[in-house]
């Protein structure tokens, strides 16, 4: 592992699916499939790790599905590694759960091919019960189940889902996985400096291969999102990956690693592509501004990607007004490879030793 002056890292791991280059980020595929892209596309961006998510694929027919398919990296036919949630995000964002001490009842998402089911059907998902569903799946690295708790929230919500994640994190380790497989622990504590640090003690003591930090991205601000990953890596274990879940823009990131950050995923660059908007070095731009309708040059005449190469803005604009779904398959190779390229960016940076001078050209987006 190399470390800048700053504090960032430049390190690596291997799963039983290949090498993965940190600090990296990973793209989101859901339901096992990152959005308006082939593997193949994903792959050619950069990407050594995409995710799936363990509520999304748990439903009934879907758990079963990709176990007859022989698990996600023959469905997906992404031979490289994969992560899974643990559900652990739902019980944040869905309306209408039910915590209780053991897991949480969650509302059941169906399809429109799931039409037929019960209005209102509940899921109980527990620690043992995400272990399960995530070792069916079959991901490289699974993740502990725990509780992400809102911003804002009162102390004593706050200290209760501290104390569910330790605890859920301790029946996640006694739950049998895959020999390949490697749960990361998860951190969780709001903004509370003495919250994070008691989750932190606790579930360090437990020896994970790797762990995360929870709970940001949820409305708090870059100002707190900083505060907070300054106070908490500095307490997960050196030798061991550090993950960021659900974190985000360009500099987020920056800011992440500089603080001592591994991994990254976010939704942000396939969600903002499908709507028109691209990142580019020089800053984002909405691919439906009339001041596209007749520019030739690439979305960002310094990138590399498929799309740059081969189609112009105004082009781009002609499909995403003609609602074409060529589109969103361009916009979103274009903003996996931005990502990407500064992942790589970082990297040697840091190797160089001039990662502050790689964050101070990163645009705010």
């Amino acid at each position: 592992m190399a470390v800048d002056t700053s504090g960032a890292r430049r390190s690596s791991f291997e799963t039983a699916h290949g090498k993965v280059e940190c600090p990296a980020f990973m793209p989101v595929g859901t339901r096992a499939s990152v959005k308006a892209c082939t593997p193949a596309q994903v792959a050619e961006t950069g990407a050594e790790v995409v995710l799936a998510n363990t509520y999304h694929l748990a439903f009934e027919g879907r758990r079963e599905l990709v176990r007859r398919a022989g698990g996600l990296h023959r469905m997906m036919a992404w031979d490289k590694t994969i992560l899974t949630d643990s559900g652990g995000f739902q019980v944040f964002s869905l309306p209408g759960k039910e915590v209780t001490k053991d897991g949480v009842w969650l509302p059941v998402l169906y399809d429109e091919e799931d039409g037929k089911k019960k209005k209102g059907e509940r899921m109980f998902l527990s620690p043992e019960e995400s272990m399960a569903i995530q070792r069916d799946l079959g991901a490289d690295i699974v993740m502990a189940f725990d509780q992400c708790v809102e911003y804002p929230a009162s102390r004593r919500d706050l200290e209760l889902g501290v104390d569910r994640t330790t605890d859920w994190a301790a029946k996640c380790l006694g739950s049998k996985l895959d020999q390949h497989q490697f749960l990361f622990g998860i951190v969780q504590g709001g903004t509370e400096n003495d919250l994070r640090t008691k989750s932190a003690t606790e579930v360090t003591s437990m020896d994970f291969p790797g762990y995360a930090i929870g709970g940001v991205s949820v409305g708090e601000g870059l100002d707190l999102l900083k505060k907070i990953v300054a106070h908490t890596a500095p307490l997960l274990p050196e030798d061991a990956p550090r993950y960021l879940m659900g974190v985000g823009l360009p500099e987020d990131i920056v800011e992440s690693v500089e603080r001592g950050i591994d991994m990254f995923d976010c939704v942000i660059p396939t969600r903002y592509a499908r709507f028109g908007t691209l990142f580019t070095r020089k800053g984002k731009i909405r691919i439906s501004d009339k001041k596209y309708r007749k520019d030739k040059y690439p979305v960002d005449t310094a990138c590399a990607c498929y799309t740059c190469r081969n189609f112009s803005r105004m082009y781009l604009r002609h499909l995403h007004y003609a609602k074409e779904p060529l589109f969103e398959t361009l916009a979103t190779i274009h903003n996996l490879h931005f990502y990407q390229d500064l992942m790589r960016g970082i990297r040697e940076s840091i190797e160089k030793g001039r990662f502050a001078e790689f964050k101070a050209s990163v645009k705010t987006f």
